[in-house]
């Protein structure tokens, strides 16, 4: 027992016959060997206490000085009169009555607020003395818990851990029940309550917090409250680089547009105040004789199918035989505030489509749009179908794009009204509705993937981000013009106009069962802002032939997904018709990605080659290398 005991002490054990030897008064010889700084050090291995008092105060001392100044940064704007504290509050306002809805129905009724208090307090007891058995060496060990936030192993190996991560996921759960269970709401205010009930329980995580992390309280003791200094410097730098919002850095500023991102070869050829159009020059002999248009979301930058070598849809397509050309849209100001949809139409798509047609001299184009530059697209589609003989898209690819929206998952949640309304007097005060914004609300939709883990590594652990191209090009925000943006949220989300044919655009009613062009539709099984049933469900509106494919992942990784990766995978099926769920019964899974598919799909509907094509075709001359000055536009 003394050798084992000497062993966890870390002492060596003694020889047989060893005498006990004469305790030795070494602690002069040591404080003439330390550093003065080093004296006062406490015994190693004491879990969570700093080794070092004096470093750690230091620290700290450093950390408040560093919070300090990003709570200058958070108050300045708003002494000065720049921040708009007015929407905040009608944020917060739109929060509390939507939980005070809620709230009402459970205090209405006093047995009913009863079952539902006793309902929870008998979770916390039943915790609670199971934390306490684990504490004398009974009760139950939890299994390892799924939830990322809680990984550390110690969120289940210690029991004032593990008693605190359920009794955080226990309450979670009890709130979104009693979201569910109340009655006499509607179903818009229920899923409202229940988005603000997820962001609160997300926000109030035990993981997030200092004192109740295992994690950052060992990287805090181990650097002597070094990381809480590193974190509320970058606080500090954040606070003030959002001009007084917080800007969570998602990655090191290690890419920059035209250098390590948005590479491949090409030329603007074409420019006016909404676009520039950029070809790309050509790396085969042969290319396909239809050109292709692609219509990228102007709510964020293209260079999202053209990030690096590896993962650029549009380098790929080249290599395909494509003759690619791209919209890139401008990053709007004050001056486009009046600039609407159709002008996004016409001096967007219609624009380009006479660019290619002068370029490669082809009156047909296959056409791809991504996310709302899908929706825009259809749109076109739509109009062209009753306003031409014949249509110059000869075939539309839809990349996660809604048209119809009454599946369209948690960002109808902004869309009712009185948010719309208030999102309008924003907008009108500046002429655009800030990038920023957008950002937030599609992170929010994921807040436990863009938003929390970044605090922690980043405040909390005062660690650095590492370099992502996809998170840079997340940040890289674009605003959004007024007009263009009203119209938007009302006749899609608010009132679902184009799949019910009431919407009118450049003074036309249009109709999407005139489309009669084969349409690719992809959508993505985990996509939170064109979800696939949304996405399936616009599959109906179409008068023509319609291939759906669904991508594993979500709305960006689902589609930047090359060959070469060999990652997640994707389904292809029957005809789109009844549900999403019964399509998926019958579909097929297949390995890695869905784009020879696509590219399958294209040849099938025309194959002819013809020679290479120069860039301009000798008719419009290069304005510019790609990736052109549009695109690098800052917020």
């Amino acid at each position: 027992m003394a050798e084992q005991k000497n062993r966890s002490r870390g002492a060596s054990p003694k020889a047989k016959g060893d005498q006990p030897q004469p305790r030795r008064d070494n602690s002069r010889a040591k404080h003439d060997k330390q550093p003065a700084d080093e004296q006062a050090r406490l015994p190693a291995g004491l879990p969570y206490v700093a080794s070092d008092p004096e470093a750690f105060a230091r620290n700290m001392a450093r950390a408040f000085e560093a919070g300090g100044k990003a709570l200058a940064a958070y108050l300045r704007p708003r002494e000065e009169g720049g921040a708009d504290t007015d929407m905040l509050a009608e944020q917060a306002a739109e929060v509390m009555k939507t939980i005070g809805q809620v709230s009402e129905y459970w205090m209405a009724d006093p047995a009913r607020s009863l079952e539902a208090q006793t309902r929870l307090w008998g979770q916390y007891l039943g915790i609670w003395n199971n934390a306490l058995r684990r504490s004398v060496g009974d009760g139950a060990e939890p299994a390892p818990p799924s939830d990322k936030r809680f990984a550390d192993p110690e969120w289940s190996q210690n029991p004032m851990f593990d008693a605190l991560r359920q009794l955080y996921l226990a309450t979670s759960r009890w709130a979104e029940e009693l979201v569910s269970e109340s009655e006499g709401i509607d179903e818009h205010t229920k899923a409202k309550a229940r988005f603000y009930v997820q962001q609160i329980a997300n926000a109030l995580s035990p993981a997030n917090f200092v004192a109740t992390n295992p994690a950052v309280l060992r990287a805090t003791a181990e650097s002597n409250a070094e990381n809480l200094a590193r974190g509320m410097h970058m606080l500090a730098q954040d606070m003030a680089a959002g001009r007084g919002t917080l800007r969570i850095r998602q990655t090191r500023d290690a890419f920059k547009v035209g250098e390590n991102l948005a590479t491949t070869p090409g030329k603007v050829i074409a420019q006016n105040d909404i676009c520039q159009i950029i070809q790309y020059e050509a790396t085969t002999a042969k290319v396909l004789k239809r050109p292709l248009l692609i219509v990228p979301p102007w709510i964020n930058k293209y260079y999202v199918l053209d990030l690096n070598e590896e993962k650029s849809f549009i380098r790929w397509a080249v290599g395909q035989g494509h003759t690619v050309f791209v919209v890139s849209w401008v990053n709007p100001d004050e001056r486009h505030a009046a600039m609407s949809f159709a002008e996004y139409m016409k001096d967007g798509i219609f624009f380009a489509l006479e660019v290619v047609r002068k370029a490669t001299g082809e009156s047909e184009v296959n056409a791809v749009g991504y996310c709302v530059g899908g929706t825009l697209l259809s749109i076109a589609l739509a109009y062209l179908a009753q306003t031409r003989k014949k249509c110059p898209i000869a075939s539309a690819t839809l990349f996660t794009a809604q048209v119809d929206f009454t599946y369209a998952g948690d960002l109808k949640v902004f869309a009712d009204e009185e948010q719309i309304e208030t999102l309008e007097e924003d907008m009108a005060r500046r002429g655009y509705l800030e990038g920023s914004k957008m950002a937030t609300a599609f992170n929010l939709l994921r807040s436990n993937d863009l938003i929390w883990p970044y605090v922690v590594n980043n405040y909390l652990a005062g660690k650095e981000p590492l370099p992502f191209d996809l998170l840079y090009w997340n940040s890289d925000a674009t605003r959004l013009p007024a007009a263009n943006h009203s119209f938007y949220l009302r006749n899609c989300y608010l009132e679902n106009n184009l799949s019910t044919g009431r919407l009118k655009i450049a003074g036309r009613k249009i109709d999407l069962g005139k489309v009669l062009v084969p349409v690719y539709n992809l959508a993505t099984k985990e996509d939170h802002i064109a979800p696939a049933k949304s996405v399936f469900h616009g599959c109906h509106c179409f008068g023509g032939p319609v291939r759906f494919v669904l991508a594993g992942s979500g709305h960006i990784a689902g589609v930047v997904n090359p060959p070469t990766r060999k990652k997640y995978q994707y389904w292809t099926g029957p005809d789109a018709r009844g549900t999403l769920e019964n399509w998926l019964g019958e579909a097929q899974e297949h390995p890695g990605s869905w784009w020879p598919d696509w590219q399958s799909w294209i040849t099938t509907l025309d194959d002819k080659r013809v020679l290479r094509r120069e860039v301009g075709g000798g008719r419009l001359h290069a304005l510019e290398d790609a990736p052109g000055s549009y695109v690098r536009m800052k917020a």
